[in-house]
């Protein structure tokens, strides 16, 4: 037998270490997250020509820095596609919702729980893409779900893993709050400040999708630009966006479950899928020719696949 180095030991305990206080941050936040008061989320509704309201809805949660608006136009075609009703959420601290802390996957769930229970909604088909993603699967997840509330579950290129952001977002704080600092005044002007900031901004696509944040503090517009969401918050939440309240084995959301991944994405992988499985058994995956943002790339196809997963469950 060969005798362990005393840094090898080390090694290990510093792994163990950081396991067990990894595991007690979790357990922490999700006996804080079940007694935090859930917030009252705002949202845009299409109704179907018969006036349903409530039954086999499909309700959709944005991703992080994103608003309901972002479903603006998939939500029309959903109700035309599937006759039911659709309603697009502003989840905690984004859009028109209440700010509030704490910022988890728990909490925001929470927040969704507390909405189909408001609304009286029933045989829910509920998606969600990144951050809104991982929501809806702690939602799925949740002892408190009641099991016939929740009818289908479609994950939009995120995975239940347990791993830190992208250095991207963080950069994405870094220059948000750079532009709040500079006085902005136009989305020109801002547009300006983020393009050239580190590798986080170069996408027009993304700098586009996080200027839709800004806005005027008031009618007079000559006064600077501020970003709708609660920028030191989300900066100071992104440790827990990267975690995920339950480990594989835990718990388990065996209904219908739909994954769409974005091929150019690497949000779903080959070293999370097996995680994927654990938590979703029933679970399909679909890929589409796009990155991260599979629903604005390519809406038509994604519309499809949703569309059609739903009406064949």
């Amino acid at each position: 037998m060969i005798p362990q180095s005393p840094l090898g030991t080390f090694a290990l305990c510093g792994r163990s270490l950081r396991q067990h206080l990894a595991k007690s941050r979790r357990e922490q936040t999700r006996a804080a997250s079940s007694a935090v008061s859930p917030v009252e989320l705002h949202y845009d509704k299409v109704v179907p020509p018969d006036g349903n309201e409530t039954d086999r809805p499909l309700v959709i949660l944005h991703g992080l820095f994103g608003t309901k608006r972002n479903f603006a136009s998939l939500s029309k075609a959903f109700v035309k596609d599937l006759g039911r009703p659709v309603y697009a959420l502003d989840l905690r601290n984004h859009g028109t919702s209440p700010h509030a802390e704490p910022h988890t996957n728990s909490a925001m769930a929470a927040d969704v729980l507390h909405f189909f229970q408001t609304h009286r909604l029933t045989n829910i088909s509920l998606l969600g893409h990144s951050m809104g993603g991982k929501v809806a699967m702690t939602v799925a997840l949740d002892p408190d779900l009641p099991r016939e509330l929740l009818a289908h579950l479609i994950v939009a290129d995120i995975a239940p893993a347990r791993a830190a952001l992208s250095p991207e977002f963080q950069g994405y704080i870094e220059a948000m709050k750079k532009i709040e600092a500079n006085g902005v005044k136009t989305r020109q002007e801002a547009d300006r400040v983020l393009k050239p900031y580190e590798q986080a901004c170069q996408d027009p696509m993304i700098r586009a999708f996080l200027l839709t944040n800004l806005e005027h503090q008031s009618a007079h517009h000559q006064r600077p630009l501020k970003f709708r969401v609660p920028v030191g918050l989300l900066g100071d939440s992104i440790p827990d966006l990267g975690d995920f309240p339950w480990s594989p084995g835990e718990r388990t959301f065996d209904g219908p479950t739909l994954f769409i991944k974005g091929k150019k994405s690497k949000y779903i992988n080959r070293h999370n899928i097996d995680t994927v499985k654990a938590f979703f058994p029933n679970m399909v995956l679909e890929e589409l020719d796009a990155g991260h943002m599979v629903h604005a790339e390519r809406p038509n196809e994604f519309k499809a696949l949703v569309t059609n997963f739903i009406q064949s469950n």
